[in-house]
């Protein structure tokens, strides 16, 4: 799961209930027969000259195709070899995340030769970004300054819980006829009607964090039309969506523990210490201090933990973090915590729109717990152990506690049918831990695990390690996937390397450049959720 600072799923025990199988392929297909050829034009950028753009129609409920339509946007790189593969759909996560850019990133990322095999093409999901009709529930529901999520009395935690009802009851009053209708399974049939808009007897998937949960659940439903299947970051189906968040919680603060660390390292440029308990220790005080007198009026402690959120999905961000950080605590540099803030934690109308999409579909998926003592509960289990995201990964969820629609069943993904399926983990991932890959990797027969040994980025491939690239390379070229002799791993490759600091003229200017590689381009597009 991907999300924009502060998008996290809640924390957890078990939920009861049953997970049930997917519809029988010849029930979703009753809305993909009503597609048309999709009619394309130019929409190119500076960064992607062939780039197009394109819409479609689908079926608002997939079971009465012949009712209200909703419209998909899309674009496309189109091919340009006289071998071709197909189309090759890019998801980057969510549920919320846009996916217009991807088609872009991808088609310029893969190698020349492999990319004009290809129609690459990225959607909006339905109820995201340029498709329409496009979620907002509560404008400006995130604005600074929110109260803090960690509760320091039970009306601190009333002033939150008054805050997640409303945005459920303001979803439900504004969005009655679509909120039914805004689940993964749908989105799924969606990919369907896209694949026969585009006159593809078979789709060829690229997904990334959510986008692994979204491409399983198409395969479940539609085995016999996957051709070519990457999941990159997965989501651990068996956990659909309370029980993921125990342990995203626990890794998600391992993250954290691994940034003081690297801060630590470089204390020569910092000036935090050279102990990694130390350092982490000084980021809660200035925790405390913004949320006792948040910094410029506007980076209070949620805002703070919005802002090194990301940091936790990608470690490129860990330079530019460490010297807000290094500001505020040596210099009481209020500034660059507004700066940062400004750059990784605020959210923006687009932001609006991915956390409606995103709280519509996980609460919509599957049951989460009606009685708010599971939620206190589990909140605060975690939070002794794993105390970064534990409270915020609570609020951010809260809605599902008192959504307006029923929930649904999680599917069950596991799949015996499919053709060899191509999976990429890193070990150290905290929005979706390694042992979600793993799982995946057990429920789809015949598929093929790739594990970055001692990653912790989310969002692995065609961010800059070469060797992953190289099997979802050959992966797309030829279809050809590594086999391993044990049971859960077929492939191992080293880390991309930790960054430097980015400190003096050359230092800066360093990662100005970085900024434009593929591993910021790429997790600037993952920057929502699961």
């Amino acid at each position: 799961m991907t999300k924009r600072s502060g998008i996290l799923f809640a924390v957890g025990a078990t939920v009861a209930g049953l997970v049930t199988a997917a519809p029988s392929p010849a029930t979703a297909d009753i809305g993909a027969q009503r597609a048309v050829s999709l009619k394309w034009t130019d929409c190119a950028t500076k960064s992607s000259p062939t780039l197009q753009c394109s819409s479609v129609r689908t079926p608002l409920d997939h079971d009465n195709p012949s009712g209200r339509e909703i419209s998909l946007a899309l674009t496309r790189v189109p091919h340009t070899s006289k071998t071709f593969q197909g189309p090759l759909l890019v998801n980057p996560g969510g549920p919320g995340g846009s996916g217009l850019s991807m088609a872009g990133f991808v088609a310029a990322s893969l190698p020349k030769a492999v990319a004009a095999q290809y129609d690459v093409i990225g959607f909006d999901p339905r109820g995201v970004g340029k498709s329409r009709p496009a979620l907002d529930c509560v404008p400006k529901y995130s604005d600074p300054v929110r109260p803090d999520s960690v509760p320091r009395s039970l009306r601190d935690e009333q002033v939150n819980r008054n805050r997640a009802r409303f945005f459920a009851a303001a979803c439900g009053k504004k969005y009655p006829d679509l909120l039914p209708y805004m689940d993964t399974v749908s989105a799924a049939k969606d990919l369907d009607v896209i694949r026969r808009a585009a006159g593809a007897p078979k789709l060829n998937y690229l997904g990334y964090s959510y986008g692994t949960y979204l491409g399983s659940v198409y395969a479940k439903l539609f085995p016999d039309r996957v051709r070519r299947l990457v999941l990159d970051s997965n989501v651990d189906p068996t956990g659909i969506w309370y029980d993921d968040n125990i342990s995203q919680d626990y890794a998600f603060d391992a993250r954290h523990k691994a940034f003081a660390a690297w801060v630590a390292k470089y204390h020569g440029t910092y000036g935090l210490g050279s102990d990694p308990a130390k350092v982490e220790a000084a980021w809660y005080r200035m925790r405390d201090a913004v949320r006792k007198h948040p910094a410029g009026k506007k980076v209070g402690a949620s805002e703070l933990d919005d802002t090194f959120l990301p940091g936790g999905y990608y470690n490129g961000y860990w330079p530019v973090l460490a010297e807000a950080f290094a500001g505020y605590v040596n210099h009481k540099d209020e500034k660059a915590l507004v700066k940062a803030y400004e750059r990784f934690g605020a959210v923006d109308a687009e932001g609006d729109n991915g956390y409606s999409v995103y709280t519509a579909v996980q609460c919509r998926d599957a049951q989460w717990p009606r009685d708010w003592n599971v939620w206190r509960s589990d909140a605060w289990r975690v939070h002794d152990k794993a105390p970064l995201m534990a409270w915020s990964n609570t609020w951010y969820n809260a809605p599902c506690a008192d959504w307006p629609v029923e929930p649904l069943n999680p599917v069950r993904v596991a799949n015996h049918g499919l053709p060899p399926v191509l999976l990429f983990q890193a070990t150290d991932d905290g929005a979706t831990p390694y042992e979600g890959g793993v799982t995946l990797h057990r429920e789809l027969r015949g598929s093929s695990l790739v594990v970055e040994q001692g990653g912790g980025n989310h969002g692995v491939t065609l961010g800059g390690n070469a060797c992953l690239d190289k099997f979802l390379t050959d992966y797309l070229a030829k279809g050809t996937v590594p086999r391993g002799k044990g049971a859960d791993v077929d492939a191992v490759c080293a880390k991309t390397p930790d960054p430097k600091p980015a400190t003096g003229k050359a230092g800066k200017a360093a990662s100005r450049t970085g900024a434009e590689s593929r591993g910021s381009a790429l997790h600037g597009m993952l920057g929502f959720r699961n």
